[in-house]
Order: structure tokens, then C-alpha cells, then sequence
């Protein structure tokens, strides 16, 4: 059984891609598969550099587009963990848009599942979180009632 701990800052993961003619969809906009894989390989990360073993993607809430992107825009990631239970976790991952003097529009944002796997691929316990931060507080009392919105639609088949 883990009694070990780690810190939210522990898993941070930042990622940059630049927006190249073949991640514009037929509007000449960021494609959302594109930018969904990028958001789910920083989840992944982030779930990773928490639990240091595999893990997966269970499920994806919010992902909310909140503006587009366009060709040469330079895209920025960052997720973090929320929350943790016993073998899952909560990433969320902010994505931006970064103008040339380094201000970051918010253009995106989602919270992953992602749950930790052994080397059967069965699920495996996760370290505990270590709040650190008012942020952090704040970001897994809001976790704690997006799990609960989940276990709840999970319950009534959604």
C-alpha cells in the first residue's frame, strides 16, 4: 500500500507546438483532433510524472474551446494534477495561445481521468497529493465535485 506523497508542482508538464498547415482543419482553424491529442499527451504526462508508473486515459470532461487558433499561432499547454484518489487522478490542462511578447490568451481547457496501471495493466494505487498552495486547495475542492458529477452521470448510464 503507497503512503507516499507528492506535490502538485511535481506534475506540472508545459508543452509548446507551433500551428503548421497540417493541423488546420477546412476553416483554416486549429483542428480540435489535433489539439485533443496534444491536451491528452500532457495529461498523460502530468498523470506519469505523478503516479511514475503507466497509466491511462479513463475519461475527459469539459473540454471547452474557447477560441480558435490559426496557422503559425504558437500554442502553449499546462497541465497539472487536481486531484487523486486511489488509483486515479484528475489532470486538468489549460491550453493558450502566446503573442510574441509572451502574453497567453486562454483558448482551451479540460480535465482528464487518467488512472495508474501495475506491469499487468491492472490498476495500481497512486501516491496522495500534497497541497501545497491555496491553488491547490482550491483546484481539488473543485475536483472533488467534478468526481462526484462523474460517479453520479456514471451512475445514471451517461
Amino acid at each position: 500500500m503507497s503512503v507516499e506523497s507528492r506535490k502538485v508542482s511535481e506534475s506540472i508538464v508545459e508543452t509548446v507546438h507551433m500551428v503548421r498547415p497540417n493541423h488546420l482543419n477546412g476553416a483554416g482553424r486549429l483542428f480540435g483532433g489535433i489539439l485533443m491529442q496534444w491536451i491528452d499527451e500532457v495529461a498523460a504526462l502530468a498523470a506519469k510524472r505523478h503516479a511514475h508508473m503507466n497509466i491511462t486515459t479513463v475519461s475527459v470532461d469539459n473540454l471547452r474551446f474557447l477560441k480558435g487558433a490559426y496557422q503559425r499561432d504558437v500554442i502553449v499547454l499546462k497541465g497539472k494534477i487536481t486531484y487523486v484518489g486511489r488509483t486515479s487522478m484528475e489532470v486538468k490542462v489549460d491550453t493558450y495561445v502566446e503573442d510574441a511578447d509572451g502574453e497567453r490568451i486562454l483558448i482551451n481547457n479540460a480535465f482528464f481521468t487518467m488512472v495508474a496501471l501495475d506491469s499487468n495493466d491492472k490498476p495500481a494505487e497512486v501516491p496522495r497529493l500534497l497541497l501545497e498552495t491555496e491553488e491547490d486547495r482550491h483546484d481539488f475542492e473543485k475536483a472533488k465535485l467534478r468526481r462526484e458529477m462523474r460517479l453520479l452521470r456514471k451512475e445514471e448510464g451517461f
